[in-house]
């Protein structure tokens, strides 16, 4: 899965989900294989709009996140509302599960929400194998950060997509 983070200005474009399946049939990327994240604050701009472009996202297939979940300011009723499949819990709480209890009731309460209404959850930011023994025992879905991998130019991930000149 490719992820791509949406920017404000980019999710308000008219027509990005047009934008976006001309980009799927110029890469011939299964759209299953693409994944959007966007924050909470860009989804609570227009909340109508915002539920609108997420349908027909979700209806290409596209998996679809909310990224640095518990940072902003969202109502949650509207979870049940947006075709979202994955929550992305803020770094700012996984670095503090090892020593705050506060961190971690959070970061748990957030693995039971998510899961609890089908999406998976994603912790980002784990830096230490503290950090990844507590997320294990919470059961959340999915781990990124500096412990797995610093990240990588441009140049660097095109080289790993590459083997024996062609693309995999």
């Amino acid at each position: 899965c490719i992820a791509v983070n949406l920017s404000a200005h980019t999710f308000q474009q008219r027509n990005i989900t047009g934008i976006i399946t001309t980009i799927l049939k110029e890469t011939r990327l299964d759209p299953q294989f693409l994944g959007l994240e966007i924050t909470e604050g860009i989804a609570m701009q227009d909340i109508e709009t915002t539920i609108h472009k997420l349908k027909e996202m979700s209806d290409l297939n596209i998996q679809i996140a909310i990224d640095d979940f518990g940072t902003g300011f969202s109502s949650l009723s509207y979870l049940k509302k947006f075709p979202v499949n994955k929550l992305k819990i803020s770094p700012h709480f996984v670095n503090g599960i090892v020593d705050n209890q506060k961190d971690k009731i959070i970061v748990s309460s957030i693995v039971a929400l998510a899961q609890g209404l089908h999406f998976r959850v994603i912790a980002e930011g784990v830096e230490n194998k503290e950090q990844l023994a507590i997320l294990r025992q919470l059961h959340c879905d999915e781990l990124q950060g500096n412990l797995f991998c610093r990240p990588l130019s441009a140049e660097v991930i095109e080289k790993m997509l590459w083997y024996d000149k062609i693309c995999i």
